[in-house]
């Protein structure tokens, strides 16, 4: 039996606005523009109460709602906002098709034995979305395959999980109207009102060869499939690869930065040997720390000083994201990742007026990567652990034998 979710942040343009401007909370918010031919791109809960709507015209629901605040849409932000949600659910399975910026179906077939009961799961996923989103909200649809679990999603928004059990779906499917399935829009419905077929159990008892002769053999098939609450279509994981990590649970909580970085030092090494074996850089890095406390999960990130696939570099900057986070808090989780990849040819592009690199660095970075490779080479053959004996004496203690700097970050003599 497969096990679905699907995942739909709550109000996700709107919210994350009224997030970062706190005079937009609990005021009616509309994303969008063009006050006379633009259409509504998102509606916050506070505006949906007058009527308003996704793609509604602004005309219309400024007429519904006058005092509502219009804010143009920031692709872009809600964009790197996305990013970080994508990345809370790959921590839960492999197998994440994103739908949109906002929401995704998780295969999560086979996960109880790791992440316990599917609600309970459901709500570790929504806790690490609003952790590592500084508040944002979502709902959670589960079921047995994708069609259970969209219908799931909205039954319990906002902030809800909603779980749909194998061998109740008749149940519930049965009154509902045919207008609320998965792929019938006016055009198919009022075809299956003229045919009296009204709700799901109408469309699952209708005559299969009359059905066919009105919608299609084909649409027929999927439709009854779907009002019997049969879907057998496989999640599809994006192919393209967003990041790639590594992270650590530890068997006893640390606290303190030079626990920190000891364990952050290994999972950057991880990351660029992974980095290293796809043939890819990364050009930006995040780090997670996940606290005992709640099991509270914070991130963050920042650009990297150049495309690398080192983990010195890697280490540089995540060490340096670790002074905006709380280290004297108990800690039982240390990740890295490197992330917005690119392969070596698109990451050393310069632009057009940009200074040339000096010779003396480039060949130390040729040095390096040499170095790396060869040293991965050891590991594979040897172990994991050979070559981090001085990742253990400390954690400013590099691979190559060199001091990184002190943990405060500051310079010799300040």
């Amino acid at each position: 039996m497969r096990l679905i979710f699907h995942v739909d942040m709550d109000a996700f343009f709107a919210s994350v606005e009224q997030r970062d401007n706190p005079a937009l909370r609990g005021r009616p918010v509309i994303i969008g523009g063009g006050l006379k031919r633009g259409v509504v791109a998102a509606a916050s809960y506070e505006v949906r109460k007058f009527g308003v709507r996704s793609a509604m015209p602004m005309a219309k629901a400024l007429r519904q709602c006058p005092e509502a605040v219009v804010i143009p849409p920031n692709i872009e932000k809600y964009r790197a906002v996305s990013a970080d949600i994508m990345e809370v659910f790959a921590d839960y399975s492999p197998l994440v098709e994103p739908l949109s910026f906002d929401e995704a179906f998780l295969d999560m077939t086979g996960s109880e034995a790791i992440f316990g009961p599917p609600v309970e799961t459901a709500q570790a996923i929504k806790r690490d979305v609003f952790d590592v989103t500084d508040g944002l909200t979502c709902s959670v649809g589960i079921g047995a395959n994708k069609f259970m679990a969209k219908l799931a999603s909205p039954m319990q928004k906002p902030d809800g999980v909603s779980f749909i059990r194998p061998g109740t779906e008749l149940d519930l499917l049965g009154p509902m109207p045919v207008r609320k399935m998965w792929g019938v829009g006016e055009k198919t419905a009022q075809k299956l009102y003229s045919q009296k077929i009204l709700t799901f159990e109408d469309l699952r008892q209708a005559d299969a060869h009359r059905l066919a002769h009105l919608l299609g053999k084909s649409r027929a098939y999927k439709l009854k499939q779907l009002a019997a609450g049969q879907d057998d279509r496989p999640v599809v994981a994006d192919r393209e690869r967003k990041s790639i990590g590594s992270e650590t649970t530890l068997m006893v909580d640390i606290q303190g930065r030079e626990q920190v970085e000891k364990f952050l030092r290994e999972q950057c090494e991880e990351v660029a040997k992974a980095l290293r074996k796809r043939d890819v850089r990364a050009r930006s890095a995040r780090v997670k720390l996940r606290y005992s406390e709640n099991f509270q999960l914070r991130t963050r990130q920042g650009a990297l000083p150049r495309a690398c696939d080192d983990a010195r570099t890697l280490f540089e900057t995540t060490r340096h994201l670790l002074n905006s986070l709380d280290l004297d808090r108990p800690i039982r989780l240390v990740g890295a990742a490197g992330f917005d990849l690119a392969k070596p040819e698109d990451s050393v592009q310069l632009g057009l007026f940009a200074p040339r690199p000096s010779a003396a660095p480039k060949t130390d970075v040729a040095k390096e990567a040499t170095l790396e490779k060869t040293m991965d080479a050891i590991r594979d053959k040897f172990g994991d652990k050979i070559g981090r004996a001085s990742v253990e004496k400390g954690p400013a203690q590099s691979l190559f034998g060199e001091h990184l700097g002190n943990s405060s970050g500051q310079k010799p003599g300040e």
